[in-house]
């Protein structure tokens, strides 16, 4: 901590907003709120502590827009905050703590040190576990449950959760099969190794798979899920198994009733890894390639296979087995997502660089010797180059601490294609810079970016990913979604439609630099093939305007309006931002009779996708829309409807 630790704090709240790390409070006094603040950075494992900025405050509902209050009394402040995170704890919490001056007024700045594993769980000395002690996440402090408990002592003991032993699991749980495949796994990356000269209990016992206690060996959660027979993975370990969901489109449907196919994978570990590879690769479209004087044609999925392995081996490795919730591949029609419980416990900004934090190390130390994982932190690298040689975007990724979750995207979309220059030649005239167009393919393409997204496309860091993702707001060509650090941003009224859910597939661009593309599917069904080029129709009304010019479906929808609405449309133009407004001419429309999405982006001249996440969902989540077809969302006649008449 130094001089200038205020004004570096304060710069990054007002470009970042606050974060799981950084926290202003008004603070004229050391109030319950502030206390909570610190035993929550204090107990949250993995974060490294964090800060608060005391005397500034937010100064409206804006992103970033913070403002320097001041403190009346700082020396009395600085006191009471020392005394009572020595004395208000089980066990005192290591705080260092300073007034500076700052623009209009002084403010305290307070560092907060993540407390030792075996101090955890911090928490107020006189009232009962577990609501006195508190976690820190992404939308500020909340009480511990007995989840959370669990996880705090788990690491006081200093023992990871895959080498505790599983309550109600014996030896005859493990696969005898199991074990040889590991033998032979292991034989063939390395011959020589001496645990192979081991029987089959002290393998067992040497690679942590079992422990011994009173003389009896008793499986580990590693040694279940390495080695687990069947039947007993799906008695103890029920959600460990990987879903591969086909989506057709470009976005994930609410209640999709059979509008994809999945594939629910169950198996131990190593065999998990390869069958859930092997149907991603034999799912994934193929492109097709005759070299010049070749008589045989080349064939290569349209993502390289080792970056398939790869992101299939790292949400194995790295998923914390404590959650009850499957491990999710999400085939799109442009894209490949890959989702896990557990986040990362290394800084999204690190991944990449030497050296790997394990969550699961019995697990991690397993799969590397038998030759399907890296423990060295370069596989997201090697991701990174093999995207890069296949002319590739680079993969995405996100990490939500507070819902411990991983997401890796990976898009079938090579950067940057004819296509996709003339689709950018529309905002020439803006001056935008290149990672900037390529945050528009990639929003163009996902529906959504994040401050992560924007780093990994661009290879920047968080300040100036915000900055420029700023810029994109205050052109118009995205709109901020804000939610603290997890704020997201959507496609702005200025950016151009997206491509329908089915059109423009994102395939076209690799069979023209190869040849030709093959969609034949090894692995799944493929009945859901033909609803990938399902795009949201028109209603019934509607759909004969389809084959109309846009200003001619435009005129034949106001033409039925009531005079008194119609003007009002009509003054809005197309580049109002006065929210009010624009939700008050949504509901009146849905109330003179129901309309769907295609229609209330024809008649309001707005982009379909920002209307639907930047008023649709809100209205409906307030009651103030509902759909015409509740049960049955994605049905392609759905239309709003509003609840009640419009003031």
């Amino acid at each position: 901590m130094n001089a200038s630790t205020a004004r570096a704090l304060l710069d990054q709240l007002r470009q970042l907003d606050e974060s799981d790390r950084i926290e202003a409070k008004r603070a004229s006094a050391i109030g319950k709120s502030i206390m909570e603040t610190v035993c929550a950075l204090a107990n949250e494992p993995g974060l490294g502590g964090g800060w608060l900025l005391l005397g500034v405050e937010k100064a409206s509902d804006q992103p970033g827009d913070y403002r320097v209050a001041g403190v009346q009394d700082p020396d009395t402040l600085l006191n009471d905050l020392h005394s009572q995170c020595a004395n208000a704890f089980n066990v005192p919490v290591r705080i260092q703590a300073r007034a500076e001056a700052l623009e209009e007024g002084t403010v305290i700045v307070v560092e907060v040190s993540e407390a030792d594993p075996a101090s955890r769980p911090i928490h107020f000395a006189s009232k009962p576990l577990p609501r006195s002690a508190w976690r820190r996440g992404p939308s500020g402090d909340y009480r511990c449950n007995q989840d959370d408990l669990a996880a705090l002592y788990l690491g006081r003991a200093g023992q990871s959760h895959d080498a505790s032993v599983v309550s109600g699991a014996s030896l005859e749980d493990l696969d005898p099969d199991a074990i040889e495949h590991y033998r032979d796994a292991r034989r063939a990356v390395n011959p020589a190794a001496e645990e192979l000269t081991f029987s089959d209990p002290e393998l067992l016992e040497a690679l942590g798979a079992v422990v011994r206690k009173s003389g009896q060996l008793y499986p580990t959660v590693a040694g279940v899920l390495l080695f687990g027979r069947r039947g007993a993975l799906r008695r103890l370990f029920p959600a460990n198994r990987v879903d591969y969901i086909r989506i057709p489109g470009k976005e994930w449907i609410e209640d999709p009733h059979e509008r994809f196919t999945t594939l629910d994978l169950r198996d131990t570990l190593p065999r998990l890894i390869q069958r859930a590879t092997a149907a991603v690769l034999d799912d994934l479209p193929r492109a097709f390639q005759l070299p010049e004087g070749e008589i045989r044609r080349d064939e290569k999925t349209v993502l390289p296979d080792k970056v398939v392995r790869e992101a299939v081996v790292n949400a194995v490795m790295h998923r914390n087995y404590q959650r009850q919730q499957p491990i999710q591949l999400l085939r799109y029609s442009n894209r490949l997502e890959v989702q896990n419980p557990g986040y990362s416990l290394k800084a999204l900004e690190n991944l990449g660089e030497p050296g790997s934090q394990w969550r699961n190390p019995v697990i991690a130390s397993v799969l590397h010797e038998m030759g399907l994982a890296e423990t060295k932190g370069s596989g997201i690298r090697v991701m990174r180059r093999l995207m890069d040689e296949a002319g590739l975007s680079p993969p995405s990724f996100d990490s939500d601490r507070h819902h411990d979750q991983f997401a890796a995207t990976y898009l079938f979309h090579h950067f940057l294609s004819e296509a996709d220059i003339a689709w950018l030649g529309q905002f020439r005239h803006l001056g935008l810079g290149e990672d900037e167009q390529r945050a528009l393919i990639f929003l163009r393409e996902t529906g959504r970016i994040t401050n992560s997204d924007y780093r990994d496309l661009n290879r920047v860091d968080t300040l100036a990913a915000s900055q420029r993702l700023a810029h994109l707001r205050d052109l118009g060509l995205v709109e901020q979604v804000p939610r603290g650090p997890a704020t997201y941003y959507v496609p702005g009224e200025r950016l151009e439609p997206l491509a329908e859910e089915g059109e423009g597939d994102l395939f076209t661009p690799l069979s023209t630099q190869s040849g030709g593309l093959s969609q034949e599917s090894g692995g799944l069904p493929t009945q859901s093939e033909s609803l990938s080029t399902q795009s949201e129709s028109l209603s019934t009304q509607s759909e004969s305007l389809s084959a109309r010019s846009e200003g001619e479906s435009r005129e034949f929808l106001l033409a039925e309006l009531p005079e008194s609405l119609r003007q009002i449309i009509e003054s809005m133009g197309q580049r109002s931002r006065d929210t009010s407004r624009m939700e008050s001419v949504i509901l009146q429309l849905c109330a003179f009779r129901p309309c769907s999405l295609s229609e209330l982006a024809t008649i309001t001249g707005r982009n379909r996708h920002y209307l639907r996440h930047r008023y649709l969902k809100p209205l409906i989540r307030s009651g103030q829309l509902q759909r015409k077809y509740p049960h049955e969302p994605n049905r392609p006649d759905q239309a709003y409807i509003a609840t009640e008449e419009p003031s």
